[in-house]
């Protein structure tokens, strides 16, 4: 599974490719929009992306709680290491309960971060949304990538098709995302 992202000039182009994808078989859940005439889209029966499809929420988050994870458990060592048997608790019910704690933290923190950080592509047409323009996000199967792909470009030449390459995807993680 990947996603596509359509580039889209205009409301009436978007809800078109829309309604062409319901036909290809994809839900809702599979087909999500972002632009700033929102509201129209949701009018005229197309899904609206949510942040968490336009922002590094979910794998801000998936971080926070690795990073959380680890910490916790560390500071569990060094906290029974230091005063361990000052607090007359043992060693596993402190390093777990930090780790769970770490994890925790680390969630809320990483959400908190994820959500400020745009999606790639969102960065990327950044421009052309603020002119107007809408961005479709398709999550579609790679053995159906290229027929989707054919049938938009044969109808909508205008409409710029594309997915986060590796490069792409390594810049924005490295950005703080």
């Amino acid at each position: 599974m990947q996603r596509l992202y359509f580039l889209t000039p205009d409301l009436d182009t978007t809800v078109n490719i829309a309604h062409e994808l319901d036909d290809l078989g994809l839900t809702h859940d599979q087909v999500h929009v972002t632009g700033r005439d929102w509201q129209h889209l949701q009018e005229r029966g197309v899904n609206n992306a949510t942040l968490r499809e336009t922002t590094d929420v979910v794998h801000a988050g998936y971080r926070g709680v690795a990073y959380g994870a680890i910490l916790g458990l560390v500071l569990g060592v060094l906290v029974y290491w230091l005063a361990g048997e000052a607090l007359g608790v043992g060693p596993w019910p402190l390093i777990i309960g930090l780790g769970i704690g770490g994890v925790f933290f680390g969630a809320w923190v990483g959400t908190m971060v994820g959500v400020s950080v745009h999606d790639a592509k969102v960065d990327k047409y950044e421009r052309e949304l603020e002119k107007g323009a809408f961005l479709m996000m398709v999550d579609i199967s790679d053995l159906r990538e290229d027929h989707v792909r054919r049938i938009i470009h044969r109808h909508h030449p205008d409409v710029t098709i594309d997915k986060v390459t590796s490069d792409e995807r390594r810049h924005h993680l490295g950005t703080g995302a």
